[in-house]
């Protein structure tokens, strides 16, 4: 079932990678323009595949999460920048490219300005090696030092090279460079959300976040399998199918109540309710599977 393939009839858009890391959008390009940030920590983005749509969730939306949570920032679970020096194929480029992009919307969240511009660099790198490297010029190193502080005017700065990005892999039709930077921060992310689980296992919103991912790891594989028969694509691909079983067992329930209706105010409730229920033990397989995933992406 995962490895029935999807042909990619057009290029994934880069904008909605943009959009899966920072969820914001700004009424101009300099630094006086106020930027219109619309922040939902339970948003997902969606991707259109050859005609297909995908829902993606955002490695953004998930950082606001854990931070509302009370959850502290925890450097220690990034992949360190000092790392970038260390990805010599493409594929590892890409794929932590999207592993720092949600490291840095993480740092950025979480008001670490230090560290951001540390990130800011390793991104910068890794499009750089990539052939983006316009995106992320000096220029807007330059900017994003101005708006240290601010941590709006951060996330549509890098948003907005993420953009700019799109360019070069809509002439060059990088599609395989587009799904990795998604599937690197999809990891990412869901690492993030199971290091603070296993910390706070009373924490019910993280933990739902982790079930809900059910369906986006099946969207990734479909993503990816178009390059099975690449050996490090094939081993990334086999990892995630591999947790994709631990996933099918999460049990979705769906409990029916009748809608009530207000005929004169002419509005109508929806009272049916849906859960996502996920035993220790499969939080504690996925967790650890996860865990595996990402060592050998960022090692």
């Amino acid at each position: 079932m995962f490895l029935k393939r999807v042909k990619l009839n057009q290029l994934i858009l880069f904008m909605s990678v943009a959009s899966a890391f920072y969820g914001c959008v700004s009424t101009g390009d300099s630094e006086e323009d106020k930027p219109i940030v619309v922040i939902d920590s339970n948003k997902t983005d969606i991707i259109n595949i050859g005609g297909a749509l995908f829902s993606i969730p955002s490695p953004i939306q998930t950082s606001i999460l854990l931070k509302k949570t009370g959850a502290n920032y925890n450097k220690e679970i990034l992949n360190s920048n000092k790392n970038s020096a260390n990805y010599s194929t493409n594929f590892k480029k890409a794929v932590n490219m999207g592993v720092y992009g949600a490291d840095l919307g993480y740092v950025t969240i979480y008001e670490q300005t230090q560290d951001a511009i540390g990130y800011l660099q390793a991104v910068k790198k890794m499009g750089d090696d990539l052939g983006v490297s316009g995106a992320f010029d000096a220029a807007l190193m330059k900017r994003f030092e101005v708006n240290l502080g601010n941590k709006d005017s951060l996330l549509v700065l890098v948003s907005s090279a993420y953009r700019a990005s799109d360019a070069y892999l809509k002439n060059n039709e990088r599609d395989d460079v587009s799904s990795l930077i998604i599937a690197g921060g999809w990891v990412e992310s869901l690492y993030f959300s199971t290091k603070i689980a296993k910390k706070n296992k009373g924490n019910k919103d993280v933990i739902q976040r982790i079930a809900e991912q059910k369906k986006a790891l099946d969207n990734l594989i479909k993503l990816l399998t178009p390059y099975y028969q690449d050996l490090e694509y094939k081993e990334f691909i086999d990892a995630l199918i591999d947790l994709a079983y631990d996933f099918d067992g999460i049990e979705m329930k769906y409990t029916f109540v009748a809608p009530t209706t207000d005929a004169k105010n002419k509005i109508t409730t929806i009272n049916s309710k849906s859960e996502i229920v996920i035993t220790d033990d499969q939080l504690n397989a996925i967790t650890e599977k996860v865990d595996k995933i990402r060592t050998s992406i960022i090692g």
